[in-house]
């Protein structure tokens, strides 16, 4: 092997190890599996717990109609959009519902208080919980690894239920009786090291002015690139609009402050104001992915520096999730709403515990959905990172990686759902010079991310793309297994249904296992819906202070992580423009994408992403499941809203 290669390959190998011992208490590569530590009530003895019970929203047909007239220009209720208060009354279970739930729970020894019109907050001992639901709870541990401790969480033993038919069929999902660490952050780093350039080298200041190479970007750069620039030079900058994060790991304030400082961005020093969901997720960490939350704020802040911006923190549960997401919405302060974290769309059938099933996962989606069906009516822009695996969402290695799993086409959620928009990721054009600057990778356009284009410069170093780390990083994109398309996909042409014979299977056992089989021809929700640079060889700088290292500015950061902060900023710019709430992206982008006018002209609000893949899915004209419309000319897209009456 040739001095240059083997440089390449040892960085190779030295970057697969780091990752593997990246930390906890999110989901990741290396994470050892659970091992059941016997009854809930012995291995902690039978304390108090509280689960969320969703109950289910009445008239969900006239809901998703009032969204579609909501965002129609010209029809009365356009942009007529409603209180959380006047949600809950048109919508939310009655109060005959909510009586006789809370009678039942209290029946069996449990406590039940209703929050936000149709959420009830169920506590109670450990046994009785284990009565009401019809299951037994036990206590797994995962032990330590890496840097990061061991750990131990209660999961449920058989598919829970309520004991009560009446009951039951109120009950949309029972969120919490699992308290595992579920979601992962969706930001990545490169594999392979790129020796030649500024990696390798001290990290310039970022530059305010003159622009920074790929790699180096700053929101600066995005607002130069993607034509955000003229909204500020008429004014705009996010003034009187505030901006809400949703995440599962705290951040240190200061971080923020020091990125937008040495860009030169005038922000309020009081702008930030954090939320504790649950308790919130305790202090900033490395293991907990506190990194994630840090690049969200400072992304979506340095874009619009004049807005506001609360962060929702809450536990990285299933519980803490919808929980963070009910007080952002039922607040209804936050315009615009982002979360980067996510999880394969089935993922409670590949926990690892073996015991919740596919009712499990599809009453938690719906949970989902009405919550953001709720935002959506009320005007809030909902935004979710489509996930750094490409079209194969599933087999992160965090979940089931392959060869150890089959290859499975698969989606993210929350990024699946109808009522949000899911961001994906392109690699910028340019050259990337790697063994010292003797290897050159020329990308001519801006396309798909996925890092099929480092399969060659893998090959010749005698790896394929499993063991070079490049697969299947890349932005996520395909086809809901298990929501149907909404009708803002049917305006446009390149949507696709379920690819068959998608079964996950076991390979470690003896013989294969089949974990689920998704089906196949499937007429589901496709995803992403926009894109903008995600690709860490052409990404981003971010300030943040290590509980291990302590403050520091690293680069070549990337992943739908940065887009969807980024369009929630941007969302904040065009909020501001159109003087009102946007409310479901999705509406505009797609009917927009289906003109004659959407590309190729001076004045195109979308920018068509035509190569490129997500290691399946292809860019091409129009539509696609690797850069959904394409990607923004953001004063465009602000000037064809207020044509369209936004």
């Amino acid at each position: 092997m040739k001095t240059g290669q083997a440089a390449i390959a040892a960085a190779v190998l030295a970057s697969l190890t780091a990752a593997a011992s990246a930390g906890m208490p999110f989901p990741h590569a290396g994470t050892p599996q659970p091992q059941d530590a016997g009854a809930l009530s012995l291995a902690r003895g039978n304390g108090t717990m509280t689960v969320t019970v969703a109950l289910k929203l009445r008239q969900t047909d006239e809901l998703e109609r009032l969204v579609r007239d909501l965002h129609t220009p010209g029809h009365a209720s356009f942009h007529r959009f409603l209180t959380p208060a006047q949600f809950q009354e048109r919508f939310a279970p009655s109060r005959d519902t909510v009586d006789q739930a809370i009678a039942h729970f209290h029946q069996a020894g449990l406590s039940a208080t209703l929050e936000a019109g149709s959420l009830l907050r169920v506590t109670g001992s450990t046994t009785a919980m284990e009565k009401a639901f019809n299951v037994q709870l036990h206590a797994f541990d995962v032990a330590a690894h890496g840097k990061s401790g061991g750990y131990r969480f209660r999961a449920p033993v058989g598919e829970p239920s309520v004991s009560s038919a009446a009951v039951a069929s109120k009950v949309e999902a029972i969120i919490g009786l699992d308290d595992r660490p579920r979601f992962r952050p969706h930001l990545r780093k490169p594999v392979i090291a790129q020796a030649s350039n500024a990696m390798a080298r001290a990290l310039r200041a970022p530059s305010a002015g003159a622009g920074n190479d790929p790699g180096n970007w700053t929101v600066t750069d995005l607002a130069r690139y993607y034509n955000v620039q003229p909204l500020y030079d008429k004014g705009v900058h996010g003034e009187g609009r505030t901006i809400g994060i949703i995440t599962f790991a705290s951040m240190t304030p200061s971080d923020a402050f020091s990125y937008w400082n040495s860009l030169g961005l005038a922000t309020n020093p009081k702008r930030l104001k954090i939320v504790d969901v649950d308790g919130g997720p305790g202090a900033p960490s490395d293991d907990s992915g506190s990194d994630e939350t840090t690049l969200d704020v400072e992304q979506s802040g340095g874009i619009a520096p004049a807005a506001k911006v609360i962060i929702y923190q809450a536990p990285n549960t299933d519980q803490g999730f919808i929980d963070a997401f009910v007080k952002a919405i039922n607040d209804n302060t936050a315009d615009s709403l982002s979360v980067s974290w996510g999880i394969w769309e089935w993922f409670d059938t590949q926990s690892q515990v073996k015991v919740p099933g596919k009712k499990n996962t599809v009453d938690a989606l719906h949970a989902y959905n009405n919550l953001f069906l709720q935002a959506a009516v009320q005007g809030q822009s909902l935004f979710a990172a489509s996930g750094d695996d490409g079209a194969y969402d599933v087999n992160n290695a965090g979940i089931a990686p392959v060869p150890d799993f089959s290859k499975t086409l698969s989606v993210d959620s929350p990024a699946s759902s109808p009522w949000i928009t899911a961001a994906g990721g392109t690699t910028l054009p340019g050259d990337q010079l790697y063994s010292g600057g003797t290897v050159t990778i020329s990308i001519p356009h801006e396309r798909v991310w996925g890092w099929d284009y480092l399969t060659d410069l893998c090959a010749s170093l005698g790896y394929d793309p499993v063991a070079c780390g490049i697969f299947p990083a890349g932005g996520g994109g395909g086809v809901s297994a298990y929501v149907p398309m909404p009708f803002y996909q049917e305006w446009v042409s390149g949507t696709r249904r379920t690819e068959p014979g998608q079964t996950l299977t076991d390979n470690t056992t003896t013989p294969p296992s089949a974990v689920v089989a998704l089906p196949g021809g499937f007429r589901g929700r496709n995803v992403p819906d926009v894109s903008l640079n995600a690709d860490p060889n052409t990404g981003y700088i971010v300030a943040y202070t290590s509980d291990a290292t302590g403050f520091g500015i690293s680069n070549y950061f990337g992943g739908t992580s940065f887009v969807a902060p980024q369009l929630n900023g941007i969302t904040a710019l065009l909020a501001q423009r159109v003087k009102g709430r946007i409310g479901l992206l999705n509406v505009p982008l797609y009917a927009i994408a289906a003109t004659p006018f959407a590309y190729g002209n001076p004045y195109a609000p979308l920018r068509d992403i035509k190569s490129g893949n997500n290691w399946f899915y292809k860019g091409r004209p129009g539509y696609d499941q690797g850069s959904g419309v394409g990607t923004l000319d953001v004063d465009n897209l602000a000037q064809a809203l207020l044509l369209l009456g936004y």
